[in-house]
């Protein structure tokens, strides 16, 4: 049976120091603005899309410098209109997987959404979200210093 979870790969020019950052401390540089870093195994982070009422708490379940970030959903509240209820609490007990490795050109990165699979109602949303946030803007961001987090966390990006 083929994996079904929602994976991607992109490369960059940063390190994987770097990158493994921009997982763990600069989400707010290219995703959206946690209410704290994940610095150590066991710290949790609630990761709010504005206008503030869906969220994702997430616990950091593995952490390696340079090489791999794994959390796992703990709280969910997804709200998304003309969306069956059923879709509020799909994230919670999956795991986003960064596999981190360094290549020729700098670093390369593996995400794995591990539960974000299609016979989910937010399979369609959260793919495309991943590939606007994960794939271009982690991906700019580390190409360039600049990325696109969620409008309205553009301008703490930009501070921070």
């Amino acid at each position: 049976m083929p994996n079904e979870n929602f994976t991607r790969t992109i490369s960059v020019s940063a390190s994987v120091d770097k990158a493994y950052w921009a997982l763990t401390q600069g989400m707010h540089k290219w995703w959206t603005t946690p209410d704290r870093p994940m610095v150590r195994t066991g710290d949790r982070s609630k990761f709010t899309f504005p206008p503030g009422r869906s969220f994702w708490t997430f616990e950091a379940v593995a952490l390696e410098p340079g090489k791999l970030v794994e959390m796992r959903c703990v709280e969910a509240l997804h709200l998304h209109e003309g969306q069956p209820a059923d879709i509020e609490q799909e994230w919670l007990d999956t795991r986003v997987r960064w596999d981190i490795k360094s290549c020729e050109e700098g670093a390369e990165i593996t995400l794995e959404h591990i539960g974000l699979v299609p016979d989910l109602l937010c399979h369609g949303i959260c793919s495309a979200g991943w590939d606007m946030f994960f794939t271009n803007s982690l991906k700019q961001f580390l190409d360039t210093g600049t990325g696109h987090p969620h409008p309205s966390t553009q301008k703490e990006a930009q501070a921070g």
